[in-house]
């Protein structure tokens, strides 16, 4: 059975990392989450398995007020892929090798940025209205509204939906990094709170 959200960039050590803590967080804290469980984990589409995260990496989500000793990286497999609910890769590319291991997970799969996009139209309302929210767990719920909320929006430059790479810069990149992925998320932590 699927569950969770699998968040997929190219080494596992710096994007996916940050967003599977910070995702953990967000969605735990979602007003009226009350027993709902979403669990998060990472891979990457070249990761080397058993590494540390990025020093950086490890720096921001200790502000945060994580231990990122016990992080170790793993790779992107295809039993990774089938089994998660919802996958958010960091770009296009990685996207495309979840689907090049996993064909039939196109409709849950997106990039990070673009199911902000997308979720960001979709409002508490419009589960209740479609009678989602009474028919399926959180996640198939709001990726079923986020489906059907690609429609009313505009197309933007491809780019536009990747999140840059910070490895090669300096802690401020990588700070820059986990806040854009916070606010990416947060549309999605507001559905969840949908789930009472």
């Amino acid at each position: 059975m699927r569950s969770g959200v699998l968040f997929v960039c190219h080494a596992n050590i710096c994007r996916s990392p940050l967003a599977e803590h910070i995702g953990a967080t967000m969605f735990s804290r979602a007003p009226g989450t009350g027993s709902v469980t979403i669990p998060t984990a990472s891979a990457g589409t070249h990761a080397r398995d058993g590494l540390p995260m990025h020093p950086h990496a490890a720096a921001v989500l200790a502000e945060r007020g994580f231990d990122p000793t016990r992080f170790r990286t793993r790779s992107l497999t295809a039993a990774t892929v089938a089994s998660a609910g919802l996958v958010l890769a960091a770009g296009r590319r990685e996207r495309a090798a979840c689907l090049d291991l996993v064909p039939g997970a196109v409709q849950r799969a997106f990039t990070l940025r673009q199911f902000a996009r997308l979720s960001d139209a979709v409002t508490s309302r419009d589960l209740l209205d479609l009678g989602l929210a009474e028919r399926m767990g959180p996640l198939d719920a709001v990726i079923a509204a986020t489906t059907r909320a690609r429609g009313r929006l505009q197309p933007v430059a491809p780019g536009e939906d990747d999140l840059a790479d910070p490895i090669g810069e300096e802690l401020p990149a990588f700070q820059r990094c986990a806040a854009m992925i916070e606010a990416a998320l947060e549309p999605l932590a507001r559905l969840i709170s949908t789930y009472r």
